[in-house]
């Protein structure tokens, strides 16, 4: 008896605009004048966290 194959799928490709992490990075702003205190991490609005590119 034959042993049957499986079928291996792809990986999806990386979301190009978070590299596949899920997040980004944004400067944080205060003061009337805004000035850049640092960076807050977020989720990516692209892939909605998942790190995989949209299929469209």
């Amino acid at each position: 008896m034959a042993a049957a194959r499986k079928s291996v799928k792809p990986m999806p490709a990386k979301c190009p605009t978070c590299e596949g992490t899920g997040e980004v990075s944004r400067t944080v702003h205060v003061g009337r004048k805004r000035r850049p205190v640092g960076q807050q991490t977020g989720l990516c609005l692209n892939c909605l966290g998942s790190g995989q590119a949209t299929t469209d």
